[in-house]
């Protein structure tokens, strides 16, 4: 007889969250299932659905993860740039990497088109949070309520049409594969520019 070891309620949750989310990134985002997650980490189908209540709430769950992980990394990138110590590419190439290689794109045209909508919501909060933060520790820089929101949108979009069709889309242009990586940096370079410019 196998026993299994008892989990906190967060450990739990943790473990499923990070189970679906090598699911995610390994077969795709139709793999993000509650019995997939559950086969991955030994625990019941009751067991998830007490947590997540359904599997487009554990999906919600995971875009809530990825999003909050996704920030976490972004937001030390920015404060590393501000002190010097990174770089516009370094942001724009952690922004990419979640939308393609850590799945957060796939997952989120998942959402969209099975009607999951709703399941975005924390993350474009988290995202919507990060953004605060950035406009209150630059409060004192003119133009940073217009500047971080932007150079936020433009960097998200970019990203997320990037991960879903960048690579057919430049291959088709004759361009190199990291050419809106690119395109991204030099804009985000010249808002950064234009801003610390005196006018």
């Amino acid at each position: 007889m196998v026993v299994r070891k008892r989990l906190t309620p967060e450990e739990s949750r943790s473990s499923a969250l990070d189970a679906a989310r090598a699911l995610l990134i390994e077969t795709g985002p139709q793999s993000v299932t509650l019995k997939a997650v559950s086969a991955r980490i030994g625990r019941t189908h009751a067991n998830l659905l007490h947590h997540f209540g359904s599997a487009s709430g554990l999906q919600k769950a995971l875009a809530e993860h990825l999003a909050r992980s996704v920030c976490e990394t972004i937001r030390k990138a920015v404060h590393a740039s501000r002190a010097g110590e990174g770089s516009a590419r370094e942001v724009v190439d952690l922004a990419f990497d979640a939308f393609d290689r850590e799945g957060a794109g796939a997952l989120t045209s998942w959402m969209l088109l099975t009607g999951n909508e709703d399941a975005l919501d924390p993350i474009i909060q988290v995202i919507h949070e990060l953004v605060d933060e950035l406009v209150a520790t630059e409060a004192e820089q003119d133009g940073c309520e217009e500047r971080i929101p932007r150079d936020t949108l433009s960097l998200v979009l970019m990203a997320l049409g990037d991960a879903l069709i960048g690579g057919a889309l430049a291959k088709s242009l004759g361009l190199p594969r990291d050419a809106a990586r690119l395109r991204a940096t030099a804009l985000l370079e010249a808002s950064l520019a234009e801003h610390i410019q005196p006018a």
